[in-house]
């Protein structure tokens, strides 16, 4: 059973997913605000934030960072009829698991509740848009958030947000080799990095993480993942 927080200013809407939800065995709580939400948020815990975008007041995007600051392990989704790229990134930069249409796919909205994790965010830094898109999509399908970024400036540039582990290219734009590793192992040091590389040599010599040699098996790297998040206290 889950427990889910639904924020959208179309009461209709939402009290009838909550329905949905709710027939299938969850718990799940309408707010029509994002200042109604981060009370939500304080008096309890939630297993994922299913948000619209466009809202009076606070966006979606919002919505997202402040109840993060709150509760750094809760899985978000924002569903929207109005898709704009900067709201959206804004958003992405937060993490979210996803961004749905409105309507709203039932199936996959079902899907993605049933796979989603609390505490599953994951930082990506990888140069190479193809198997960043293709880490960010595999991750999804297990139920894992991800934020990415491209090069060392942007380990600098990530949201406030809480992971539990790193997939760090060794070699990124922006600085010298394990310069991006360094920095996410500064900025999150309670986090388990896992380096994939086609360079292992340039590995620092106090690196403590775990190693994954280009090419990788997809399947092993996943499994790894999910041991270690199986194992979070």
């Amino acid at each position: 059973m889950g427990r889910f927080l639904l924020v959208d200013d179309n009461r209709a809407f939402a009290e009838n997913l909550a329905e949905i939800l709710e027939d299938s065995g969850h718990v799940a709580r309408v707010v029509g605000s994002g200042e109604e939400a981060l009370l939500a948020v304080r008096a309890e815990r939630y297993d994922v934030l299913i948000t619209d975008m466009r809202m009076p007041g606070m966006s979606g995007a919002a919505v997202v960072q402040h109840l993060r600051r709150l509760d750094p392990g809760l899985a978000a989704i924002i569903v929207t009829a109005h898709p704009g790229e900067a709201e959206l990134a804004r958003a992405r930069d937060a993490g979210v698991l996803a961004v749905l249409p409105k309507p709203v796919p039932m199936p996959a909205l079902v899907e993605l509740l049933a796979r989603a994790r609390r505490d599953g965010l994951v930082v990506l830094v990888e140069d190479d848009p193809h198997l960043l898109d293709n880490l960010t999509e595999v991750l999804r399908g297990r139920g894992f958030t991800s934020v990415s970024a491209r090069s060392v400036p942007e380990v600098e540039r990530l949201g406030a947000v809480s992971p539990f582990a790193a997939l760090v290219d060794l070699r990124v734009p922006g600085g010298p080799d394990g310069e991006a590793l360094r920095r996410v192992r500064e900025r999150f040091p309670g986090l388990t990095p896992f380096v994939v590389t086609a360079h292992p040599d340039a590995l620092p010599g106090d690196f403590d993480g775990r190693l994954i040699r280009k090419p990788f098996d997809t399947g092993a790297l996943l499994a790894a993942l999910e041991k270690l998040h199986g194992g979070l206290p």
